[in-house]
């Protein structure tokens, strides 16, 4: 048996509850409890509206949860929980930047010295395979290259935990696959704690090591599964299809 992991991150009765312009109150989340280990690639999946981003925002310390309790590194609060790195899926670049000045504008901000976040932020070029890019502009990237400097820009940020949110989902099916290849191999090399938001469920099931399932709004958990299949995971298999097969089942349910 391995060594059992440290829980980097609970949420203990998590509630969210809006309030409309009308004064009607909207409930987006109801009572998640979810723990989630050092290390650990979590896919969350569910249906649209169900909560899913709101969720990441929550554990991101974006929005407080109207009830309930997150907790970082098995019971510090969240104010003094670890680094946070947020993917968006519209990549959230800035056009008037170079790949590498995107790159090293997190490190720019906390006042990180020219030469310094230069050199690092050649490293995480190597490490998202964009060298020969460093002076390009989004313009003139794809989208999956758009969506590796997204990530090298979080990343070379050191956080422990890094939040996904539907990274892939405008990307066509083809540089989805690629992509969802290139971010295991950075899981693998980095060791990162991962919490990936996605409602396909064939991604979460290809890449989580750990799948968890939400109802239709507001957002419940309602399932759960460790997904004990090698890496690199045939979609094809049939112990694949039986997973996929029971995560669509789960997601029926919630309806």
């Amino acid at each position: 048996m391995g060594k059992k992991r440290e829980i980097i991150l609970s949420l203990n009765k998590v509630s969210k509850e809006f309030r409309t312009v009308e004064g009607q109150i909207i409930s987006a989340l109801h009572e998640i409890y979810l723990g989630v280990e050092e290390g650990e690639f979590l896919s969350i999946i569910g249906p649209s509206g169900c909560g899913k981003t709101t969720l990441l925002r929550i554990i991101a310390g974006l929005e407080m949860p109207s009830s309930g309790e997150v907790f970082f590194n098995g019971g510090s609060r969240i104010e003094e929980g670890p680094k946070i790195g947020f993917i968006f899926q519209e990549f959230a670049l800035l056009p008037w930047r170079t790949v590498l000045g995107n790159i090293e504008f997190g490190l720019e901000i906390r006042g990180i010295k020219e030469a310094e976040r230069r050199q690092r932020a050649l490293e995480y070029i190597k490490v998202v395979e964009l060298e020969g890019f460093e002076n390009k502009y989004p313009k003139e990237l794809s989208g999956g290259m758009k969506q590796r400097v997204a990530i090298a820009r979080s990343m070379i940020c050191n956080p422990r935990i890094l939040l996904m949110d539907e990274p892939f989902g405008s990307l066509d099916a083809q540089t989805r696959f690629t992509m969802q290849k290139f971010l295991f191999r950075i899981w693998k090399k980095t060791g990162k704690t991962i919490v990936f938001v996605t409602h396909n469920v064939d991604e979460a099931v290809f890449l989580g090591q750990r799948l968890t399932v939400m109802s239709a709004r507001p957002g419940r958990i309602i399932g759960e599964t460790k997904v004990k299949l090698d890496y690199p995971r045939d979609i094809n298999s049939q112990d694949f299809i039986q997973i996929r097969k029971s995560a669509f089942q789960q997601l029926e349910s919630g309806y």
